[in-house]
């Protein structure tokens, strides 16, 4: 019958930290995952996860998430740019099994940064010198700190007087910890740090609602970014029938935000209670996203070197052109699932073994020195012990278990044809071999069984035929390729007597 599932992951008879599964109708949510204060939850004694710097925003990263010999590199969002308060992305030659990479600007690869501030300074400073206003529209976190930096620089330098304003809210508190973290900046950063915070902005001030209809140039910083809500949308609907105004774009817009309409060049646009309102401001698209562009995706995954690669986080069209570059440049399967889709990864997991001193030794007397270019068969014991293996040889594998040794032999039975006896059939396949192996030691026993090497070699009589003799040929696993050579030689019969 139908049922309601719950399932307490945190919470259930503690307090600190909540997590609680529900299972309804099929579907599995989770809700208020949190972490318990009192508690270092690491994970598992299996699972290790590794934090790596994305340059994105503040405090952004990628996580390597590893279990024994497989592990999968999750980046979000991150930008291989190192810009005016952060660094560049890094990551190590982890050689993860799957790679998942946002891919946001899959096909585009921008042009020098200092070129777009440039071009961006020029555009704001020509608006505000002929009295318009010039909106930017951005997220709180990221963009809004690095032109903010920008353009406070730009100001002190010029020595401007028209105000800069930015949003109230979530922009503010975002600047209070860019002032906190500092270390989590780049270094230029840091090294001024001392002389001056780079946050604590002299010519950009918290804004009010009211200030948007005061008379006389200004800048504003609003947010949220693609001008689909919120204070950003309040000021573009007041400013956008002054073609003495402008608004510039930083970053990415979605399809159907109005951000999206105008950077397509839509200038009537149907607002709530099918108003229109008619855009004369000049539009601007400047990219200063902190998202890695095509290049930037396959510098990572030429760093990463993965197994695998997976997309996410972009359009499709886009995703398949990066997707056919990856592999054909880095030749690995690279993969781009819809939502909803799962996409199965065979793997192939690789057990670390450690090797015993003795046995490098032994095999280096040999004159087989290490190389790691061409793999070599190494012959030895396996010993598991506290979930580790060693291959030890197998005399330290006697010594250490307190084991006494056994001989393994593998045995062939070769029927063949002959009416002598056993002891003048032996003497044949004595002389036999001994013709034919010269470069083994051949010989011929007092109890009329012959050897060659470790392979024992003894003639019987048939119990139902007189007239065949049966070959009983064995080995131990040391001589497995001699031992199949003489039984197939044997197979073939032995040279008629002259």
């Amino acid at each position: 019958m139908p049922e309601i599932r719950v399932t307490p992951l945190g919470a259930g008879q503690d307090v600190g930290r909540s997590c609680i599964l529900v299972s309804i109708a099929g579907k599995n949510v989770m809700l208020d995952c949190g972490m318990h204060m009192g508690f270092s939850d690491d994970v598992d004694d299996e699972l290790e996860i590794k934090a790596y710097y994305a340059g994105h925003v503040l405090g952004a990263a990628m996580f390597q998430i590893k279990v024994g010999s497989e592990s999968v590199v999750y980046t979000g969002d991150y930008n291989m740019t190192p810009d005016r308060h952060l660094g560049a992305a890094w990551i190590d030659k982890c050689r993860p099994s799957l790679l998942i990479t946002e891919s946001t600007y899959a096909t585009t690869i921008r042009d020098s940064k200092r070129c777009r501030e440039r071009d961006f300074l020029k555009k704001v400073h020509e608006t505000v010198e002929r009295g318009g206003k010039v909106l930017i529209p951005v997220f709180a976190l990221g963009r809004a700190q690095e032109l903010c930096i920008l353009l406070e620089t730009f100001w002190e330098r010029m020595d401007l007087k028209a105000p800069i304003y930015f949003s109230t809210g979530l922009t503010e508190k975002a600047n209070h910890y860019y002032k906190l973290f500092i270390p989590w900046t780049n270094q230029k950063i840091r090294k001024t740090f001392v002389q001056r915070n780079m946050f604590e902005f002299k010519h950009i001030k918290a804004f009010d609602r009211a200030f948007a209809d005061s008379p006389g140039p200004m800048v504003v910083f609003a947010t949220p970014g693609m001008l689909h809500a919120g204070q950003s949308l309040q000021i573009f609907r007041k400013w956008a029938g002054n073609e003495k105004n402008m608004v510039i774009m930083p970053g990415y817009c979605v399809q159907g935000t109005v951000g999206h309409k105008i950077l397509s060049g839509q200038r009537k646009l149907e607002m709530e209670g099918r108003q229109v309102l008619e855009v004369k401001m000049q539009v601007e698209y400047m990219s200063f996203s902190a998202h890695a562009d095509a290049k930037g995706i396959m510098q990572l995954v030429g760093q990463a070197e993965p197994e695998n690669v997976l997309l996410v986080h972009g359009e499709a069209k886009k995703m398949e052109f990066l997707k056919q570059k990856i592999e054909q440049e880095f030749r690995v399967n690279c993969y781009m699932p819809a939502n909803g889709e799962t996409v199965t990864l065979p793997t192939s997991p690789s057990i670390p073994v450690g090797i015993s001193l003795g046995l490098l030794k032994r095999e280096m007397a040999q004159g087989l020195l290490p190389d790691a270019k061409k793999p070599r068969l190494l012959h030895g014991t396996l010993i598991m012990k506290d979930s580790n293996f060693r291959l030890v040889s197998s005399e330290q594998a006697l010594k250490e278990l307190g084991l006494a040794e056994h001989q393994l032999r593998f045995t062939c039975r070769v029927h063949l044809h002959d009416t002598r006896k056993e002891q003048e059939m032996a003497m044949r396949v004595y002389s036999h071999l001994k013709s034919v192996l010269k470069d083994h030691c051949v010989q011929h026993l007092p109890d009329g069984s012959v050897t060659v090497e470790s392979i024992l070699v003894q003639a019987a009589a048939h119990s139902e035929d007189p007239g065949t003799k049966v070959l009983l040929v064995s080995w131990t696993y040391q001589d497995e390729e001699l031992g199949s050579y003489l039984t197939s030689l044997l197979k073939k019969g032995l040279p008629q007597a002259s």
